[in-house]
Formats: structure tokens, sequence, C-alpha cells
């Protein structure tokens, strides 16, 4: 196909702007001077579970600034109304908790929220310093006021919130909006703020080389464009520095984990919306290489608006990585968990397939804690390990892992101090009610050459010419210590629309409480094996009824892992 040359700079990034913006005409709402889109929810925060269509303030103001930057004189008034109304909804009353901030959409008012989500005063704040930094001169001297008025709003909110380096992109993002807007409004404590901020960020992150929220391919992402919008709004070269040096931790970690063979981010993230690559994610990797890693045509190539004039590039010493079509092992610790015990990550790839884990963690439906990407005849298939509570992803499964190339040893157990969807809006308190509890090996993406055969505690499959084998070496849920016959742990296979699941069925039926803290055991032990090898995997088991473990090893304790049989606190 005909890919986008950029050889000699003919890609038109405003051209392309323009494209986008005039296709949006006819979702912008001149009633209440705002952007209509289709309503989607990650099903926290807000309390609308269903709607064909919302307006939402964040792509409002999105749309704005791409009306302005597309430099045509008949966007300006729109741009302008857009702009007067977002601002009119921020809560400007100092003495309360949501000060600063906005709701996520024009239908629903903070008060309704569940709970508001204070981050939109980075993600609001930035976008209005952007339009202030590139289109001051040419807004009405009131609006302009109001618009400054509101960014100072959403700086003292970031201010008063004071998120840690913990939260990586809203750490990026407040130290964007107070750094810049200190610049730019000659605001000496704004900028001291944001400088520092940025610091601490930097500090926090280069000893171990990696961001908290981990291979995420979601924001990776967010952090290349704040960091980049950093490096090119600020005017401080020590600013321009830290953000440098976080960017090239940022784009290492995508070159390394670039999958070539199956042309996805390889896992295991520690923060993930769409299992497969988006076309965003797909379109801008294809803008920030300028086109050595290819996946449009000019004519094809999706783009969003915050893109424009935005500065990511990815660095020349890291293109290449993309392209590699080697076999390696990523071994990383990323993190330090609650307990004091290190957080670690590891990824195996080969030509055909890619398989990651990490050592512990939560089993929320933004974590991809067991991930393989296998090459389908030149498709992707994913596997992606889920916990599943009445179909949603249940937080308080807990999964394990110990990770040697194509071997994977895990076990999940549960915890009764976890959240049920979230891992801290919706607390359990030890028990959920349900209707069903299952573990499922989802299989999506690709599915025209996958084949399965169940047997008792296995499930060998075959993906093109790659085989998978999960096996189930110990399963206990309670049901045998309360007297009940002996369950048969087998996995069987379902069908939901375009996705295939290996499924574990812990309960079925009419729904019911389950109480985590009366029960005896609740553990549970896999391997996963792709490739070559997957039959001479055979761990040792040993279970040990004082200390209420189940462990297991393998290859002279190579992999070794023990799991608590007895939930627990985190």
């Amino acid at each position: 196909m005909n890919i986008v040359d950029y050889s000699n700079n003919s890609f038109n990034n405003r051209n392309k702007l323009i494209e986008l913006i005039d296709s949006l005409d006819s979702q912008y709402n001149s009633e209440n001077r705002l952007l209509r889109s289709p309503f989607s929810s990650p099903g926290y925060h807000t309390t609308i579970k269903q709607a064909d269509f919302i307006h939402s303030t964040r792509s409002s103001l999105s749309y704005a600034l791409g009306l302005l930057d597309t430099g045509k004189e008949h966007y300006e008034q729109r741009a302008f109304d857009i702009i007067e109304q977002i601002v009119s909804l921020q809560d400007t009353d100092r003495s309360r908790n949501t000060f600063g901030i906005w709701s996520w959409f024009y239908e629903e008012p903070l008060d309704q929220m569940a709970p508001p989500d204070w981050n939109w005063a980075d993600f609001c704040g930035k976008l209005l310093v952007l339009i202030i930094s590139r289109h001051d001169a040419r807004l009405p001297e009131t609006l302009r006021q109001s618009v400054k008025q509101a960014i100072c709003n959403a700086c003292d909110a970031i201010i008063i919130r004071n998120v840690g380096p913990h939260y990586t992109n809203i750490a990026i993002m407040g130290a964007f909006v107070t750094l810049i807007a200190g610049e730019l409004f000659e605001r000496q404590d704004y900028a001291k703020y944001g400088l520092e901020r940025l610091e601490k960020l930097h500090s926090y992150t280069m000893p171990r080389q990696a961001f908290q929220e981990y291979n995420s391919p979601t924001y990776t992402y967010v952090a290349i464009l704040e960091l980049s919008a950093i490096v090119t709004e600020t005017s401080n070269d020590y600013a321009k520095q830290l953000g440098n040096d976080l960017l090239n931790i940022a784009w290492k970690s995508v070159a390394d984990h670039f999958h070539a063979g199956t042309r996805q981010w390889s896992g295991p993230h520690s923060r993930c919306y769409k299992t497969l690559l988006t076309p965003q994610s797909k379109a801008f990797l294809q803008l920030a290489t300028k086109g050595k890693l290819a996946f449009y045509t000019e004519d094809e190539l999706p783009y969003y608006e915050d893109w424009y004039k935005c500065g990511a590039v990815c660095p020349e010493q890291y293109v290449e990585s993309f392209l590699a079509l080697g076999q390696r092992t990523i071994r990383e610790c990323f993190g330090i968990n609650g307990n004091g015990k290190e957080k670690w990550a590891t990824t195996y790839m080969t030509p055909t397939y890619t398989l990651g884990s990490f050592n512990k963690e939560i089993m929320w439906n933004q974590t991809r804690t067991l991930l393989a990407y296998v090459d389908n005849g030149g498709e992707a298939t994913y596997l992606h390990l889920r916990a599943l509570h009445d179909g949603y992803d249940y937080c308080s499964a807990i999964f394990h892992g110990e990770q040697r190339e194509n071997h994977l040893l895990f076990g999940v157990n549960f915890v009764v101090n976890g959240g049920d969807t979230h891992p801290n809006l919706d607390m359990i308190h030890g028990s959920i009610e349900a209707s069903d509890l299952r573990f499922r090996l989802e299989i999506g993406g690709a599915l025209d050459q996958v084949s399965t055969v169940v047997e008792k505690g296995s499930v060998s499959l075959r993906i093109g010419e790659t085989l998978v084998l999960l096996r189930s070496w110990f399963a206990a849920f309670d049901d045998q210590s309360a007297g009940e016959a002996a369950r048969d742990w087998s996995w069987e296979v379902t069908r939901e629309g375009d996705l295939l699941g290996i499924d574990l069925v812990l309960y079925t039926g009419e729904k019911k409480v389950i109480d985590f803290q009366k029960m005896n055991e609740a553990a549970f032990l896999f391997s996963l094996c792709i490739g070559q090898g997957v039959d001479s995997f055979k761990p040792q088991i040993e279970r040990t009824k004082e200390l209420a473990t189940i462990s297991a090893s393998w290859n002279n304790e190579d992999i070794a892992l023990t799991l608590q049989l007895k939930p627990s606190m985190l």
C-alpha cells in the first residue's frame, strides 16, 4: 500500500487537523454550545448507566482548541462559545472540595458524580493553557480574562490536591498546567510548584527507569504527549532537561515491548483499556516513528487534535527496536507495593509470539496480569487471564506469577479488603453477592485458526502454528471443606460474540452471598506454556496445612511460587 512519505516533510499535520475538525461539524450542538459524543464509561465516577449521547466537557474543550488551531476564521466564534460555556461549568466555590474542577458530562453535574474526578482540573486546565499559549491574541478580552481565572482556579485545585509522583500522568499534567500557567501569567508561585513537581517525578522515576503505570499502552502514550508538551511549551531549560530524561524512559519502554511479529504492545500492562492496539495508538506510533513503523496510508491515517503541535517524536536510537524480530527477555523491577515488596514484570518474545506476566497484581479491568500475543497467519491473537464477578473483572482476585521465558507458573487467591469493580471505589468488606464467579482465559483478535482440546485439568490450544497448554495443578474454593462432594475443576470453552473463553467456573446459579472471610480455602494454581517444551512443564506441589499455603516449584526451584490458601488482607 501507499505509505505516508516523511522523508521530505511532506506530511501536513494542519491539513489532517482541518479534515478532522470538519468531520466533527455535525456533532456540534449549538443549543448548549458543546460537542455531542456517543456515551461511553469505564463504569465508575459517573452514575450514568445508559445513554445514547452525552456532551463531554473535556472533548468539547479539545474540539475548541482544534477549531482555533485550524486557523480558519469561520470557526473562531464557535470556539469562543464552547470555551465560554466550559468556563461557566467549572466549580468556583472555594469552600467545596470540588473547587477548580469540572464534571465529565454536561448532563451530570459534579454533585451527581460518584465520586467526581479531580483529574479534570488537570485535563481541562491543560487545554485552557494551550488555548492561551497559542491563541491569546485572538480571544475577546472578557473571555481571555475568564479563561485566565479558570486556569488559576485549576492551578489552585491541583496544588491543593498535590498528587505525588506515583500517579505519573496526573503528576506530569499537573506540572504542565502550573509550570506553563506560571510562565504565561508571570506567577512565580505556580511556576515554582510546577517545576518542583516535575523534579519529584524525575527523582522518583529515574532510579528504576520505569513509570508506576508500568508498560501501559494508555498511560505511556499520555505521558509522552504531556512530557512532549512540557518540553515544547516551557521556556525553562532545566524543565526541558527533566522532561527529555523522562521521555527517554517512556520511548525506550515502548520500543522494548513492541512485538514486531504481531505488531502489538507486549504485556504485562498495569493500565490498559483495549487489549489490541487501537487505531489511535497505531497512528500515533506511525507518526512518532516518521513512518518507519507503518500501518496506514496517508488517506487512511486517523488523526487526533491533541497531536497538533504536540512535539512527540520517537528518538532515533529506539526506532529500529520496533522492527526487530529477535528473541529476548525483559525482566524489570518497576515499583514497590504497599508492603514494601518489589513489583516485577517479565516479558518474553520470539518472532511469532510474546508472553508477559507480573509477579503479583490485582485483576481489575485495567490490568493485563497475564497477556500473550500470537501470530495467527499475519494477524494477532491474544490471550488474557481474567477473574469475572457476574461478567466484570473482580479486583479482589490476586494474580501471582513466576515466568521463565515461555513457561509461566501462576496462581490466584483472594483478599477480603479489596475492591469489586475498582481498586478503591467499591470495597467488598469481605463478601460479595454473585450469581457467577469464574476465571477466564480470554482469547480475542484473529480466531480463524484457533482450535481447542479440553481434557481433565488442561486445555490445549493451537493458534496458527503455535501450541499453547493451560493446566490446573491445584484448586480449592471452600466447597470440599464444607463437606460437599469433590468438584471436577475442568475448564470449559465458551463463545461470546467475537471472543473465546476458556473458563473455570467457581460458582454459577442463584444470586448468593460469597463470604471470603468465612472460607477455609480459596486458591488456585495453574501453568501456561507457549511454543517449545509445553509438555515438559510439571511442577512439584507441596501443601502446608500449618501455614495454610500451597507451594509449587519446577526445574530445581528455578520457578517457585507459594500461595496463601485462606483469603487474607492485602
